[in-house]
């Protein structure tokens, strides 16, 4: 949180953004985390991701980015005391009806569509929907944002175009003797790409995570906070000409000592990976071999004599990262994080 500060004025929010459950790091202890740290609230993408934070004890502001369509969902998370994004114009009655039974005004955000074509009302009727709710005594409107879809592209010709989308908005606003609210517009792309532009809050995502939404951001100044780690459960030797696991992808070529390593697809190691990772094994590189299962892995310790059942092989930290795994994928680090299933114990060192 301290290196994204860096990028912004001291006096601009930071909303954490930690859905999908903190993008595979653990959400309960990185939303306390975050908040300790400075953060003014953090973001979730549905009402369960709110009610787990909350019912783990997590205090601060939660922001729900996703949409609520009916009554029931909007109960709950009013219960659960989190904060609401209208998505669609025709949430505004269900809302009203809520606050006249709760005898309380009903605290929102405004998403605005200026071009990501996902969520939002459209940016020409936004100024018209902002007036509404501003005019409602039941509504609490909180703040008034929008998302970029290409803050992270090389071309960035459909950035400033939502860039002047929302800020046309915000005088059209402004024209009808309305007030800004807070405002919000920059993802972790957007934070790097152009720091003189950012508004009242930003939400940090990725780069929270030490990590850049695409290389050519990359300056150097983030350190992935997370290692992925997974303990030997099995050592064997095997003469040359053995096939190993499903498939028989990788046989062996001499004598071979085979270490298991307890963790696989089912824990989100992706499966097309087989016979291409590297590991770090008391401080030496070693080669996964064989076709990765959904529950164990095989690596050719033959050069370590020395490794025992439960040493940990590190799969993921250092010079061993998320975008090799990506990048051999095709994909993006988004992706592998959010890959990484519940079964994984999250550990949190150094303060969390």
């Amino acid at each position: 949180l301290h290196r994204v500060r860096q990028q912004l004025a001291p006096s601009t929010e930071i909303w954490a953004v930690v859905k999908a459950n903190a993008y595979g790091h653990g959400a309960r202890p990185i939303a306390k985390q975050a908040l300790s740290s400075g953060a003014t609230g953090v973001c979730v993408a549905t009402l369960m991701e709110g009610i787990e934070l909350r019912a783990g004890g997590i205090l601060g502001p939660i922001l729900i980015l996703g949409p609520l369509n009916t009554e029931v969902e909007l109960e709950q998370a009013l219960r659960w005391d989190l904060e609401i994004t209208l998505t669609r114009s025709d949430q505004i009655p269900m809302l009203q009806r809520l606050a006249q039974i709760r005898h309380q005004p009903i605290p929102l955000h405004l998403n605005v569509d200026t071009g990501m074509s996902r969520l939002g009302v459209s940016w020409c009727e936004a100024a018209q929907i902002w007036q509404i709710l501003s005019s409602c005594p039941e509504l609490d409107p909180r703040s008034l944002y929008s998302h970029l879809a290409t803050a992270d592209e090389l071309d960035q010709s459909v950035m400033h175009r939502q860039q002047q989308r929302f800020s046309q908005l915000l005088e059209e606003i402004q024209d009808r003797d309305l007030p800004l609210p807070p405002l919000h517009l920059d993802n972790s792309a957007g934070i790097w790409t152009h720091p003189p532009g950012h508004y009242h809050r930003v939400r940090a995502g990725l780069a929270l995570y030490g990590l850049f939404p695409a290389p050519h951001l990359d300056k150097g100044d983030l350190q992935p906070i997370l290692k992925l780690k997974a303990r030997i459960t099995h050592l064997q030797t095997v003469p040359p000409e053995t096939g190993v696991s499903y498939g028989y992808s990788y046989i062996t070529s001499r004598s071979t000592r085979i270490a298991t390593v307890g963790i696989g697809y089912g824990d989100g190691v992706p499966r097309s990976l087989s016979n291409q990772l590297q590991g770090t094994l008391r401080g030496q590189r070693i080669p996964q071999i064989g076709t990765i299962t959904m529950d164990q892995c095989m690596w050719d310790v033959t050069e370590l004599p020395q490794v025992e059942i439960g040493d940990p092989v590190e799969l993921i930290g250092g010079a061993l990262t998320v975008q090799t795994w990506a990048e051999r994928l095709g994909t993006i680090p988004y992706e592998i994080l959010c890959g990484f299933s519940s079964r994984l114990p999250r550990i949190c060192v150094g303060g969390c």
